[in-house]
């Protein structure tokens, strides 16, 4: 047999026009999904065709799961690659060592399939290349992995003893136009459906239904191949398809996501349809949907479970779909390529604005400065526009999808232009998105993907120049917010800028998952770990959620930084300002409350009368007069707007927004010096503490003994801080390293005991460097406490900011519980604190450390204003920076995979910091803002101890 069909640039032959999807209807159907017999080759024609005849002898074949891929059930192994090709790129060629997979499922039809009409078998999504039999008959083959392809075989069923034949070729001329930033993972994996075909069934099908803000009208016509009847109970709707008519209706957006139930009847078949009204239009330079401008507040989402990959069933859809809701997402780019077709039926259903993008990316292509790129060889024209047609005509019934995207990082050509003509003409009523049209010639929206701040700002204020189509253009960014392992900091900038320049209409964030595949060696394996001979690393884990879809740090700082109601306001004066940020939804759903918190304790709390206030309004509101008694501590009001009923996608009481008010502050600590140090003949002693009497090294402080107090400027840096290697502007973490902030030596200069304190001086330096910290730490007490003041001095030049600044200790083993007052529950840095919610908190050691994928920095909490641990209490002068951990920065920073992380059985590390590095988003984007930079400058900072009583 003939294998061409492998590398032609072809999408296909034998499969049946595009339609559109739904979920069912009353014409029968047979779902094929389960155990399949299966046989993997190192090559596309090691074996014949043979094996699709029926009677085939698979005795020594194995079982696969269908929907899934191969190499996750232990048939070869994934390969992880960012946007290089893992084959030689000689379009449309691929190699000759092609895994390819042969797949049979027998099946009898049900007693009760109907004898009469005919049958299409239905392919949702197959990687890369597929050839198909039934019964021993070739019915065509196809390309496109995640777009769907049906075929006709009616005349081919029997009542028993059908075989169904399916090769697969993980490389094929497809995957030149499948290049991206995922695994690669082949099989079938989406679903497989035999569906009836009566006569008169309904073929496809388009329903259109604008709505007109103005009058509050919808107009309703479906478009239909075969003619039938429209009905509408709610509207008290029944027409002929084709035929249209106007009626009042409430609108569907994403925050109210209205649905009529309705269906299309013909001949020979049923099927429900759920209608949205809605209009999307650039109108005034901005988006608009319903004539009011949208801010969307989106994520990118791949589709990936860390178990079966790309296969994903309902569960797991609707999960991320209530996870984003209650998260404040409002929309979601469906990078990159089409989902699974029932997760635009769940985003209807809860309410999300998405852009649909199509399979497409030839990003390898940038490697060969675009030479030979599809998108501009019309040779593959074809081919991109059966991508594209095969997206809108399955999608096109979803009041979701505002956008149709071309694809993502294909550079520019003559097909991507062929495309969104042919897009413009399907569907008028829709806007055409690709971030590389920057020209915006075949685009109605100008889309960038991680445009710093600066530039973001004059996109706003409209000096960015361009073609003068493009000035008139909305603005969004398609990417943003690198989520790669500790981060993405400085989004709550990026998010004043969207709410302050009417163009700026919001982005979306890079992404919603880490790709970490589960594995025993690892926890999750990332690029690399499957002995890839090209690979890019944890590059692969850049998610909002952990691969088993925890949210992480930098989920919870979106949710705050994205929440629909705004709560301000002067908590001296005893008043709120309450804003409701939705674009259209009133606040009949939310109910408010407030607390009030006396040195990080809630002592008082009530509900909160607040106006449904529609979309856009603000009020001011009154607060109670607050609790006597709390004298000079410092208090706070704390106000949370909540949902007030059980909803689609939250409980009655969950979070939906809050803020906090300050009263009183907090009192500056004091402490009488009423001690001095005595000098034995091993030890120093002053107060409750005990020091080396010839170093001046903290030993005890009372009962607690405590290790390697000194000066710390290192962390285990985080993606961010090491970078992209295409990133213009200077990345710290390998400038920390080359400078050897990871391996500064403290050298002892003198130790001196006065009256009334133990000072000791030291200077500590990278080696080869002429640049130094002179460091004193100096000693005092009142009896019972014991206070540390930290004078940091600069010798030599400091190019660079500092990771951290502070001091590191550690505590016996035993300290595995921390009480604080300050920001909480979780992590929180100088670019990544809005979430960071003053109060009290506690939580063990092991919970405070936050699990990225490949192990970093991590675990630090804001403002920290007293923390006890093992049984000491630290209190700082100022707000302070807390960590612990039961291994070093040292061995975090060693560490590759969380198993790598073997905790100690002596000692937990204590990190009390004076300030931290912020995060940024540079391991794809801008590093951290000027103000988020801890620069080198004379510094002093202090902290007092005191052991508790039942240390």
């Amino acid at each position: 047999m003939s294998f061409s069909y492998v590398d032609d640039v072809s999408p296909g032959n034998g499969a049946l026009p595009p339609r559109a999807w739904y979920a069912g209807s009353d014409a029968a159907a047979l779902c094929l999904n389960g155990n399949w017999r299966f046989r993997l080759s190192a090559t596309a024609d090691a074996h014949a065709d043979s094996f699709a005849e029926p009677g085939h002898d698979t005795s020594g074949w194995s079982e696969i799961a269908v929907p899934g891929h191969w190499v996750l059930q232990g048939h070869g192994a994934p390969i992880y690659t960012n946007h290089r090709y893992p084959f030689p790129v000689d379009p449309p060629r691929v190699p000759t060592e092609n895994p390819t997979g042969d797949h049979l499922c027998a099946f009898d039809l049900p007693g009760n399939w109907p004898a009469d009409g005919g049958a299409v078998l239905r392919f949702d999504g197959v990687e890369s290349c597929a050839r198909v039999w039934l019964n021993g008959e070739d019915i065509g083959d196809f390309k496109g992995s995640r777009l769907p392809h049906e075929f006709a075989v009616g005349q081919l069923l029997r009542p028993e003893g059908n075989v169904l034949a399916v090769r697969v070729h993980q490389w094929s001329s497809g995957s030149y136009l499948e290049d991206q930033d995922q695994w690669w993972l082949p099989g079938i994996f989406r679903d497989v459906t035999l569906l009836h075909r009566p006569a008169g069934c309904a073929l496809d099908f388009f329903v259109h239904a604008p709505y007109s803000h103005g009058a509050g009208l919808g107009t309703l016509r479906v478009d239909s191949d075969t003619a039938g009847r429209i009905t509408v109970p709610e509207l008290g709707i029944d027409m002929a398809t084709g035929e249209a008519v106007t009626v009042p209706v409430e609108p569907w957006t994403a925050e109210t996501p209205r649905l009529y139930d309705g269906e299309l009847a013909t001949e020979g078949e049923r099927i429900p349809l759920r209608i949205g009204f809605r209009t999307v239009a650039v109108a005034d330079g901005v988006i608009k949907v319903n004539g009011k401008r949208i801010l969307l507040r989106g994520v990118n989402r791949h589709e990936f479970h860390p178990e079966t990959g790309r296969t994903l069933d309902a569960r797991t859809m609707r999960l991320d779909l209530e996870l984003m809701k209650r998260h404040n997402i409002n929309a979601v780019r469906t990078s990159h390529y089409p989902p699974h077709p029932a997760f635009l039926d769940l985003c209807d259903e809860l309410g999300l604005w998405v852009i649909d993008e199509c399979d497409l990316e030839t990003h390898g292509f940038a490697e060969q400065n675009w030479r030979g790129n599809p998108v501009d060889d019309d040779r593959w024209t074809p081919a991109l526009l059966d991508r594209a047609t095969r997206m809108v005509e399955r999608d096109k019934n979803h009041p979701s999808v505002i956008m149709w995207s071309l694809g993502n990082e294909c550079g520019t050509g003559r097909g991507l232009t062929a495309m969104a003509e042919w897009i413009h003409g399907r569907d008028p009523d829709r806007l055409v998105h690709y971030e590389g049209d920057h020209n915006c010639r075949d685009t109605d929206v100008y889309s960038r993907m991680y445009a710093d701040h600066a530039e973001v700002e004059q996109i706003g204020q409209g000096l960015d120049g361009g073609p003068e189509k493009r000035r008139g253009l909305p603005f969004v960014l398609c990417e943003y917010g690198h989520a790669m392992g500790n981060g993405p900091g400085g989004i709550a900038d990026y998010q004043r800028l969207f709410e302050t320049y009417e163009r700026t209409q919001g982005g979306f964030i890079w992404e919603w998952i880490d790709h970490g595949l589960k594995d025993e060696r690892y926890g999750y394996a990332y690029g690399g770990d499957f002995g890839e001979e090209l690979h890019d690393g944890n590059f692969v884990c850049d998610g909002l959620l952990f691969p088993d879809r925890t949210p992480s740090p930098g989920l919870l700082e979106y949710k705050k930084v994205i929440e629909p109601v705004r709560i301000e306001g002067d908590g001296r004066a005893g008043t709120v300002r309450i804003t409701n940020a939705y674009d259209f939804a009133d606040l009949s759903g939310i109910a408010f409350e407030w607390s009030y918190q006396v040195d990080g304790e809630t002592i008082q709390s009530g509900p909160l009368d607040v106006p449904k206030l529609t979309a856009g309004e603000s009020a001011d509101i009154e607060l109670p007069a607050p609790p006597a008694g709390a004298g000079s501590a410092e208090t706070r009001w704390t106000v949370r707007a909540l949902l007030a009923e059980d909803i689609a996608w939250g409980r009655r009481g969950h979070q939906v927004a809050w803020g906090q008010l300050p009263v009183g502050e907090r009192p500056p600590e004091r402490m009488a010096r009423g001690d001095r140090p005595v000098r034995g003949e091993k030890l120093i002693t002053l107060g409750p503490a005990s020091f080396d009497a010839r170093t001046g090294a903290l030993r005890t402080i009372g009962a607690v003994h405590v290790t390697g107090l000194r000066l710390d400027v290192w962390r285990a840096t985080t993606d961010n801080d090491n970078g992209a290697a295409w990133e213009p502007d200077l990345c710290y973490g390998p400038r920390w390293r080359e400078f050897g902030l990871h391996r500064m030596q403290h050298r002892l200069d003198g130790v001196e005991l006065t009256d009334d304190a133990l000072t000791v001086r030291t200077r500590v330096a990278p080696a080869a460097r002429e640049a130094g910290l002179r460091t004193v730490y100096r000693w005092t007490s009142d009896g019972t406490r014991l206070r540390l003041t930290v004078s940091v001095g600069l010798d030599g030049e400091w190019p660079l900011p500092l990771p951290r600044l502070g001091i590191r200790l550690g505590l016996p083993s035993s300290a595995g519980y921390v009480k604080w007052s300050g920001g909480g529950p979780g992590e929180a840095y100088p670019d990544t604190r809005a979430a960071s919610m003053l109060g009290r908190w506690e939580s063990s050691v092991d919970d405070l450390q936050t699990p990225y994928v490949r192990p970093q920095e991590n675990g630090a909490r804001a403002d920290v204003r007293w923390a006890e641990v093992g049984g000491l209490r630290v209190e700082g002068d100022a707000a302070f920076w807390f960590t612990a951990r039961r291994w070093t920065s040292e061995q975090l920073d060693a560490a590759e995979h969380r198993t790598d992380l073997v905790p100690s059985k002596d000692t937990v590390w204590v990190n009390l910091d004076h300030d931290q590095q912020g995060i940024g988003s540079q391991s794809c984007g801008p590093g951290p803002l000027p103000q988020y930079r801890l620069r080198v400058e004379p510094t002093e900072f202090a902290f007092t101890f005191r052991a508790l009583e039942d240390a």
